[in-house]
């Protein structure tokens, strides 16, 4: 289970940055996480919720964006909404694709006090 190395380090991030403001606790936690970052869900909150427990993140506000996974076809130029990470092009059918978002895994924002 690689999500509980993930909130780990979200963990470990947050504490440094709770530091660096001389803060005392952390109110809320805003994550970035795609939709084809590799994630369970399901086992990213399991492991969210043994790992906080006596940690900055204990009493926190949790807010996750789940960011849509997007592709643009390689061949056609046609930009649209992928599954899969083979998935064909909607229009032209070709498999040649840059994924542009999806794969999103970060700390977008702290609040301290």
């Amino acid at each position: 289970m690689h999500e509980l190395s993930i909130v780990m380090s979200i963990i470990a991030i947050a504490q440094q940055q709770a530091m660096d403001a001389a803060a005392v606790t952390i109110d809320e936690i805003e994550l970035d996480i795609g939709t084809m970052s590799g994630i369970e869900m399901d086992s990213f909150d399991f492991a969210w919720n043994q790992a906080v427990k006596r940690s900055v993140l204990e009493h926190a506000l949790r807010k996750i964006n789940r960011i849509e996974a997007r592709a643009l076809c390689l061949d056609c130029s046609a930009e649209f909404a992928i599954q899969n990470y083979y998935d064909a092009c909607p229009v032209c059918g070709e498999h040649l694709l840059n994924i542009l978002s999806g794969k999103e895994l970060r700390v977008k924002s702290l609040v301290v006090s």
